[in-house]
């Protein structure tokens, strides 16, 4: 383990990606079940790593042969730490261009340890068709980067990366937005497309020294548009003096139920699921948040009420161990869930958070040369 973190930029850089792999790799193990599937199946709540749904899960589901649970990220993790070696790369402020000519090549070139298929693989190979769609489009198609997202199906899959986008523009959640929302057009539309901005905004948000739950929620919202919006808004006004997760999980999923297109049978979806639309957004978001308020900013808390809702678990789980990993640090982040998950997935959950850090440091230096020359410039005209 590398030594741990000694300024409050990579504590909280680190508190945001470590809080999100452990968010992820927990709530896995329960992708796609209700509330009462999941305590039926384990017995009462989930409160840890636990096992695969199915013992034989190679055979299981062979569409979806991915060994989830026992402490393994999954493809949410997987993409939100090639798009901080995206950063890495660039040392800058990204734009869809950047995904269509470095991320778009790291998913199909370059074998990495992908834990749920216990091997190397290319990260191609595990993604969702959802994130496939941005190698069709982007490779194959040669569609203008901006406009790619474009008919895709409308889901989380942009946002559920989004993180390294907020540390990146750390304090400042109007250019997280702005960033991502540009970022994520190479993948995804309409409230997909939105859902990646709000995110990334409140992790912005949470990273700012003296930050709360609200203030990190109350900063997405604001820059919130159409339905996401109104269902971030229906959320918070559901979670409004709820504190206890357990009792949360009816009460967000009926206050999300109007703006969601999956409808109440997650397996079975209605028949506008996916579509764009104006007046709807993606459940998981303001889910999360819901959650970021419910726990009080605790990273635990979060996490178990994320997973234990169930449905796109990893997704709600991870975004919302990320907005409370900024808020808290990495010292907020449960040490015993981030060692056993670390060492389960072959993965380490700090370094890239280390690295988000620096490149903070070095964007920010940017940024400031390039106001510099703004004000000069406007001195000069007025």
């Amino acid at each position: 383990m590398p030594d741990r973190t000694n300024t409050l930029l990579e504590e909280k850089a680190t508190g945001v990606l470590v809080g999100s792999a452990v968010g992820d790799a927990i709530g896995g193990a329960v992708e796609g079940w209700t509330p009462e599937a999941i305590q039926e199946r384990h017995g009462g709540w989930v409160t840890g790593i636990v096992g695969p749904w199915y013992d034989e899960w190679r055979t299981a589901r062979p569409i979806a042969p991915y060994h989830k649970g026992d402490g393994h990220i999954t493809d949410d993790t997987l993409m939100t730490h090639a798009l901080v070696e995206v950063y890495d790369e660039r040392r800058a402020h990204l734009d869809a261009y950047a995904i269509a000519d470095v991320l778009v090549p790291k998913m199909m070139i370059g074998r990495r340890w992908v834990p749920e298929l216990e091997t190397d693989a290319l990260l191609l190979h595990r993604v969702f068709l959802a994130e496939k769609w941005l190698v069709t489009r982007l490779h194959y198609g040669h569609v203008d980067p901006r406009e790619a997202g474009v008919g895709n199906i409308v889901n989380c899959g942009a946002a559920m990366y989004m993180a390294p986008v907020g540390i990146a523009n750390a304090g400042d959640p109007d250019g997280a937005y702005a960033e991502a929302i540009d970022v994520a057009g190479a993948h995804q539309s309409s409230y997909g497309r939105e859902a990646a901005g709000v995110f990334a905004a409140a992790v912005a948000a949470a990273m700012t020294p003296g930050a709360t739950a609200a203030s990190a929620v109350e900063a997405g919202l604001a820059l919130a548009k159409d339905g996401t919006r109104r269902a971030v808004e229906a959320v918070v006004a559901a979670a409004d003096g709820i504190t206890d997760w357990e009792q949360a999980i009816p009460v967000l999923r009926k206050a999300i139920e109007p703006y969601d297109l999956i409808g109440p049978d997650y397996r079975d979806q209605s028949l506008d699921a996916r579509r764009p639309s104006r007046t709807k957004s993606i459940e998981e978001l303001p889910v999360a948040l819901g959650f970021v308020l419910v726990s009080e900013g605790d990273v635990r808390r979060a996490v178990l009420g994320g997973t234990n809702y169930g449905r796109d678990a990893d997704s709600i789980a991870s975004m919302a161990g990320a907005i409370t990993g900024a808020l808290n640090g990495l010292d907020g982040v449960p040490a015993d869930w981030a060692a056993d998950i670390a060492e389960a997935s072959k993965t380490n959950l700090e370094l890239p958070g280390r690295v988000m850090a620096s490149v903070a440091e070095d964007i920010r230096a940017a940024d400031a040369e390039r106001w510099a020359r703004r004000t000069a410039a406007l001195d000069a005209l007025v």
